[in-house]
């Protein structure tokens, strides 16, 4: 491979220089310029037309920053249903589980949008937590368990009671989530206990969350 010669190399090196040069000029010029203005044409540009030139800048500022959520919003959306269209074609069901998780994600925990699948996906939540077992399994496990409750599947609620009992902490934080979620306050009383009685720390403190937001 050739290297580049001197004389090719030079312009890109002169260019630099170059825009440093017209930066100072321009610096120069501005700052001449305003020292040739009438006091009345200054007082003019700070009080009345600078204030104008900022305000404008923030409201183009403020609707970028709107446009650019807005677009991200919308690429969010446009991905997700891409996501749902696969998992409603992928026969394999633990790819179609992982799409699941992936859509729960994308659609940053909320299941609003996810109706179509809705009830498929709880389904697929549901054989997983009874089929991941063991300590090794325990954060498909949880995130199943968890997910369980962003679709606020109430079918799965005598599973997620089971699931405050699992012998991983991940699982019953997990658990108490999936209630914090759903609200739903026959779980209220094991809540109870657990907040002041589990041994993990993040397990008290979802279930005091979940309590709360039962009450």
């Amino acid at each position: 491979m050739s290297t580049p010669t001197n004389s090719q190399q030079e312009p890109s090196r002169a260019i630099n220089p170059l825009f440093g040069l017209l930066a100072i000029g321009s610096i120069v010029a501005s700052i001449w310029i305003w020292n040739h203005l009438s006091f009345d044409t200054q007082d003019y540009i700070t009080e009345d037309l600078l204030p104008i030139f900022l305000a404008l800048s923030a409201l183009a500022g403020g609707l970028w920053v709107a446009w650019k959520k807005w677009r991200a919003h919308q690429d969010r959306l446009k991905l997700r249903d891409r996501l749902i269209q696969r998992f409603q074609k992928e026969p394999s069901p633990h790819k179609r589980r992982d799409l699941a998780f992936t859509i729960v994600e994308v659609n940053r925990f909320e299941p609003e949008g996810l109706e179509a699948v809705a009830e498929p996906m709880a389904e697929l939540f549901i054989w997983t937590v009874k089929t991941a077992l063991g300590d090794k399994q325990h954060r498909v496990r949880g995130m199943a368990v968890s997910y369980l409750g962003v679709l606020n599947h109430q079918p799965a609620i005598p599973l997620l009671m089971k699931a405050l009992e699992d012998d991983h902490a991940h699982v019953r934080a997990s658990a108490a989530l999936a209630f914090c979620r759903m609200r739903t306050k026959e779980a209220k009383p094991k809540l109870e206990v657990m907040m002041k009685e589990d041994w993990d720390q993040t397990v008290r403190s979802r279930s005091r969350e979940a309590v709360e937001r039962m009450s």
